[in-house]
């Protein structure tokens, strides 16, 4: 008999919220700030998903990393008192709420530097009370597409691979999940992938919008027992 799904685990960008368009302008706007000529939006979306400062150089050949990081740093602190940044929709917030519910554990599972993810660390935040552990770049050895980026939330859990399910919206989410032996659902809500942009060896699922998640996970609990 399978283990029973006990974690779902989700990337944060484009799948718990809805991150590339904001991105893109915040970017443009700290690019118009040094004098340097805005990127266009294919360039963004083409190279979307890989970590801020090893896409910068592609989006905007020529820059300096150094003046760039923290004047990035200033301008997200500001889109995010603005409510312009990170802003997760009631509906996912709702589902989680549900999975909590169902007693399984929420965790997140990014590609982000620690500094991006701080805010959403913080005790006031409305992930505190329904996300258990948040792991990123500043806590991991290694990133997303390699399997191996799961090795310290296993370690740390004491979860087998067959006891979570990983929610995310990019091939390389697909990729590190399958690697790793865990069941994969894409999450399209952001409109930036298409399930082709998948290989279906991958993918367990596919979920319109977040909220269907929640139904998913349940079926899969179901076929296990």
């Amino acid at each position: 008999m399978s283990e029973m799904i006990k974690a779902v685990v989700i990337d944060v960008d484009d799948t718990l919220c809805m991150t590339e368009a904001a991105s893109f302008e915040l970017e443009n706007e700290v690019l118009a700030s040094m004098g340097r000529s805005p990127m266009p939006r294919s360039l963004h979306l083409a190279t979307w998903g890989e970590p801020l400062l090893e896409a910068m150089p592609h989006r905007s050949p020529g820059i300096d990393l150094t003046v760039f990081a923290p004047l990035f740093q200033t301008t997200m602190d500001r889109y995010l008192e603005e409510g312009r940044l990170d802003v997760i929709p009631p509906e996912n917030l709702a589902a989680l709420d549900e999975l909590v519910l169902s007693g399984r554990s929420v965790m997140l599972l990014t590609s982000r530097e620690g500094h991006e993810i701080r805010h959403m660390l913080e005790p006031d935040h409305v992930l505190a009370t329904r996300v258990s552990a948040i792991w990123h770049r500043g806590n991991t050895r290694h990133g997303k597409p390699d399997p191996r980026a799961f090795d310290e939330l296993l370690a740390h859990s004491g979860l087998s691979p067959a006891q979570c399910v990983y929610v995310g919206d990019s091939p390389g989410d697909a990729v590190a999940a399958g690697g790793a032996g865990i069941a994969f659902i894409a999450c399209m809500q952001s409109g930036v992938r298409r399930p082709t942009d998948f290989d279906d060896r991958y993918v367990t699922a596919s979920v319109a919008a977040f909220p269907e998640v929640v139904a998913v996970v349940e079926g899969l609990s179901r076929t296990r027992r």
